[in-house]
């Protein structure tokens, strides 16, 4: 399946979208590398305060493309997780904000995408997890170090290993969103932030 970036600056905000054929973006190789060049120039430009980072109406992300992780061999997946870590850290220690605006499912290496962001903003309908707890399977690309930094020990222990998926309203109220708005006042809310310096 095709999972693909777009990005367009506006306003003195770089927003930064992912899409899919299916509507459930997924974090290939390609889009992890897309990505990384976003965020690399990120610093660079001097026309940006800061950047948005988002999904679609269904989902935020809905994780690594498991029909591609599934065929890698084992440097292959190495390389794969490293991608990955990289991206996160270069997204968590930019000098300019970077927020996250969160609709529909946010799961695996997608809440890894979303915890690496400085601000968290969703709406309601919004749910986050790690499935792959249930499963046996750990995230590989930061969270169980950003989690429980954001969320306490406890909480992020049960969230990483039963697979279970949180509202936004659990979310907010363990920190880990920031704020819940309305779908039509996400992105606006978001841009928002992103201008602001943190």
């Amino acid at each position: 399946m095709d999972t693909w970036v777009t990005a367009r600056a506006a306003d003195s905000v770089l927003l930064v979208q992912l899409h899919s054929p299916d509507d459930y973006p997924r974090l290939t190789r390609g889009v992890l590398r897309e990505l990384s060049e976003q965020f690399s120039a990120l610093d660079r430009r001097g026309d940006i305060r800061g950047a948005v980072l988002t999904g679609s109406d269904t989902a935020f992300a809905a994780g690594a493309d498991l029909e591609e992780v599934s065929a890698l061999d084992a440097l292959e997946a190495r390389r794969f997780s490293e991608l990955g870590q990289g991206l996160m850290r270069q997204i968590e220690n930019s000098h300019k904000p970077v927020v996250g605006a969160i609709r529909g499912y946010c799961l695996g290496g997608g809440f890894d995408l979303a915890m690496a962001c400085h601000i968290r903003i969703a709406t309601s309908d919004a749910m986050f997890g790690h499935p792959g707890g249930s499963l046996g399977l750990v995230t590989g690309w930061g969270g169980t170090a950003r989690l429980p930094r954001i969320v306490g020990r406890g909480r992020a222990l049960e969230l990483l290993t039963s697979g279970r998926t949180i509202s936004a309203e659990e979310a907010y109220a363990w920190r880990l969103v920031n704020r819940i708005v309305e779908q039509e006042e996400l992105l606006e809310a978001a841009c928002a932030a992103a201008r602001r310096r943190v």
